[in-house]
């Protein structure tokens, strides 16, 4: 994984919903920024040394592009990265960021259903750009508590007229039937839903009962509920990890995480989620056998024990080697 760090400068910082920003970002003189395809997100290093991720806005392109663009919602329960996007970070202001990294691509099909559930419009709008623009057959079902807190709203309508559904928690009257919407679609198509927890897990749900086989269904978050997120237990053991490049070997205690146990002792992994979601502390392991409690890794990616998250999983062996 390329964790080279790109300088940009925030060249824009714009209101547009309820408690949501939309930030552009430009290459500094003499760069040019790594080209993505919809579904890809960027880590975007804050002040603070807070590391967090955020879908690209725009449709991608195989050239450079002139910009990225990330909207970034106000989290009443946030855990600094919102609150410093918004609150501390200004026009002129030069941040780091990593070059596009995409788990959530689109596959070509049929046809393409697009759920969005508030901030989770962010890589469906990118996708549905991408759609548009290749005449694909796609729909977009947006919802939100309220007009006002849907980002993008009028150019979603605008720019997708035919294509956009929405619905609002204070319009009960018109409410999203998942059953219906894919009575109709063909056999191969392929849904995509982003969104809050509790709505991927709703929404999923209905759209495996509507019959959409898994392979059909994808899925992105950047953020579990709290029952779902990856956790120490009691049974927990201590155990130690080896840096491949140095041979030096780290104790892991029972009740800490690698990510901050190295960190705590002179070696660092850049860290984000800390829920084993987002990929950034993503890691090679040259020996050992870990025990994978994230959900970033496929299954055939988690048998092959040759990468793991340290941020949320631990080790089966008593050493790990990892690829540092």
């Amino acid at each position: 994984m390329d964790t080279t760090l790109i300088s940009v400068l925030v060249a824009g910082k714009t209101t547009v919903a309820r408690d949501t920003v939309c930030f552009e970002f430009t290459p500094m003189s003499g760069t040019a920024l790594p080209a993505y395809a919809p579904g890809a997100h960027i880590d975007v290093h804050l002040p603070g040394g807070l590391i967090r991720p955020y879908s690209l806005l725009d449709a991608g392109a195989e050239a450079p592009p002139a910009r990225y663009r990330i909207a970034v919602l106000r989290e009443t329960a946030s855990r600094g990265g919102s609150v410093a996007l918004h609150d501390r970070v200004r026009v002129g202001d030069i941040l780091q960021v990593t070059a596009p990294r995409n788990r959530f691509p689109l596959v070509p099909a049929a046809h393409s259903v697009l759920f969005a559930g508030g901030i989770g419009v962010t890589p469906l709008w990118c996708m549905g750009q991408r759609l548009l623009a290749q005449g694909a057959s796609f729909a977009l079902h947006y919802s939100s508590r309220t007009a006002a807190r849907a980002a993008f709203l009028a150019d979603i309508r605008q720019g997708f007229a035919g294509h956009a559904h929405c619905y609002f928690d204070d319009q009960p009257d018109r409410a999203l039937d998942v059953a219906a919407i894919l009575a109709g679609c063909p056999a191969d198509t392929q849904a995509y839903i982003c969104g809050p927890a509790g709505y991927i897990d709703a929404v999923q749900s209905r759209v495996r009962a509507a019959g959409l086989a898994a392979d059909r269904i994808h899925i992105e978050q950047f953020a579990l509920d709290a029952a779902d997120r990856p956790a120490i237990t009691a049974t927990d053991v201590a155990f130690q990890v080896q840096l491949d490049s140095t041979g030096e070997i780290f104790d892991i205690p029972a009740d800490e995480s690698i990510t901050s146990a190295l960190d705590r002792q002179g070696v660092f992994i850049p860290v984000s989620c800390e829920e084993g979601i987002c990929g950034t502390c993503l890691t090679g392991l040259k020996g050992g056998i870990p025990d994978h409690r994230d959900t970033y890794l496929t299954d055939e990616e988690h048998a092959a024990n040759d990468q793991f998250m340290p941020c949320c999983s631990r080790a089966k062996t008593p050493l790990l080697i990892l690829d540092l």
